[in-house]
């Protein structure tokens, strides 16, 4: 069978999936790029610790590629994989059935395999709320909250926010149309009065500095949840003069090194975190979702932050 190599690491394919004789890897990612996953050495680590007989892979995956792989997945002797960037809001068309998070945001991010179907979840919102208990020991129903992004994890982030009835919500979006789409369908959740003052609990601003700067005064946690920081030229998407050191800032990228936001926010004074959490959260739900039991989270977290890691990536699945 023909792989690509990454270092000492495989990444597999669409054309391995369809002369697929490994009997070993029951469980993988499906990416585009890929080869920076860390969710291998994280589930690795856990079915090692729980002494299950199966590994999980990377996959390389092509957009055009996804029916077709995920049709294979469903055929051959698969437990689930995980779905990131750019799969997530294709793969919600793909499943055979999908859980409530999943239908509301559109968006996929693990698939488990009963019987042949195709189970669809999202763990998006949940993880990142996790995440932030775990980084700044605060629950989302005490933070008014800004969001960068209205993409699938962004769609995800936010229906957790107003879920679990935090004090507000303030989406910024690069394209206001989508930004306001997502805080109308989002509108039930804020219908009763809970913050006084001159600024309303849900609202959608336009990306721009002055705007920003308005409602960093009015907001306890900013998250970034667009693909900003990603690429080593990327800039802050928030400049650290515009940043409080009241704030708490999250960037959903993960990477070896400090991100762009998390480096502006900390110059700024701010508390900050990058994505390394979230991650480790929602492999953990989704662990949980394959396996039906708790997952070995001191043994996964052990394995996201082993120095010996990937130098940058990010994923939210």
């Amino acid at each position: 069978m023909k792989r690509k190599r990454v270092g000492t690491k495989k990444v597999y394919t669409l054309a391995d999936l369809k002369s697929w004789d490994n009997k070993t890897v029951r469980l993988g990612v499906f990416g585009d790029p890929v080869e920076h996953s860390l969710s291998p050495s994280m589930q690795n680590a856990a079915l090692k610790h729980c002494k299950i007989n199966a590994q999980y892979a990377r996959f390389r995956i092509l957009p055009n590629e996804l029916p077709e792989a995920l049709e294979l997945i469903s055929m051959l002797d698969f437990i689930g994989i995980n779905l990131t960037l750019p799969h997530k809001m294709a793969a919600s068309a793909l499943v055979d059935r999908l859980d409530d998070d999943g239908k509301r945001i559109g968006a996929v991010n693990v698939v488990k395999i009963e019987n042949g179907k195709r189970n669809g979840f999202n763990t998006d919102g949940r993880g990142f709320a996790r995440a932030i208990r775990e980084e700044f020991s605060v629950d989302l129903r005490d933070l008014r909250v800004m969001i960068l992004g209205a993409g699938g994890a962004a769609r995800a982030i936010a229906l957790q926010c107003a879920k679990e009835n935090c004090e507000r919500l303030v989406i910024a979006n690069r394209t206001f149309e989508k930004g306001k789409l997502l805080a109308d369908e989002l509108h039930e959740f804020f219908q009763g009065p809970r913050v006084l003052g001159p600024v309303p609990r849900l609202q959608a601003i336009t990306w721009d500095e002055q705007v920003f700067r308005f409602q960093i005064a009015n907001v306890d946690l900013i998250v970034n949840a667009t693909p900003i920081g990603l690429r080593g030229s990327d800039r802050s998407p928030i400049s650290a003069r515009l940043i409080a050191p009241h704030l708490m800032v999250y960037d959903t990228v993960y990477s070896s090194e400090r991100t762009p936001l998390v480096l502006a926010a900390l110059e700024a004074g701010a508390r900050a975190a990058n994505g390394l959490a979230m991650l480790l959260q929602q492999g953990a739900l989704a662990f949980e979702i394959w396996f039906e039991r708790l997952a070995p989270l001191e043994a996964m977290r052990a394995a996201v932050r082993s120095p010996r890691r990937s130098p940058s990536g990010a994923e939210t699945g």
